[in-house]
């Protein structure tokens, strides 16, 4: 019986570090995607996510944008929210997985969006490179700190 019990602990476990995980990863995606609109779409007016039609179509394809952010952002939220309640929040793990998930969607954007479908690019009628370099990076270093950041809370919980 107590190795039973033992084993249904362990699988809860699994399950919060799981939603730990995937509630920074959905806050960063969100508040990415959300950064990158308002600055680059809404204040710069760089582009716009999706600038292969009309100019309607390309805030149309924003408005879809920032709700998915927003979703992904909120989504987030109301798991993190659960965790605390269950008093299960990892905050290095939660910051860690916000890294990642900010990362990935800047390598995302950069990598598929601007080059793989040319859904946009970053600005035009300018040298694209220094843009394409500094966006990929500056996701890279997101990821790249997340994980790291992972890495260490794994370490600092097995000494």
């Amino acid at each position: 019986m107590a190795g039973k019990e033992q084993a249904k602990r362990s699988e809860d476990a699994h399950k919060l570090k799981k939603r730990n995980f995937w509630s920074g990863v959905l806050f960063g995606i969100g508040s990415m995607a959300f950064v990158d609109e308002v600055i680059f779409h809404q204040l710069l007016q760089w582009h716009h996510f999706y600038d292969l039609a009309t100019p309607q179509v390309g805030i149309f394809a924003d408005g879809l944008l920032n709700s998915f952010a927003w979703f992904a952002a909120i989504g987030g939220l109301f798991l993190f929210t659960d965790l605390r309640r269950r008093q299960a929040a990892n905050m290095r793990y939660c910051i860690a997985s916000i890294l990642i998930g900010a990362g990935a969607f800047q390598l995302f954007d950069g990598i598929i969006d601007h080059k793989v479908f040319r859904t946009h690019q970053i600005r035009y009628q300018v040298e694209l490179w220094p843009y394409d370099v500094s966006w990929n990076l500056f996701g890279a270093a997101l990821l790249i700190a997340g994980i790291s950041l992972v890495k260490s809370a794994k370490e600092r919980r097995s000494v």
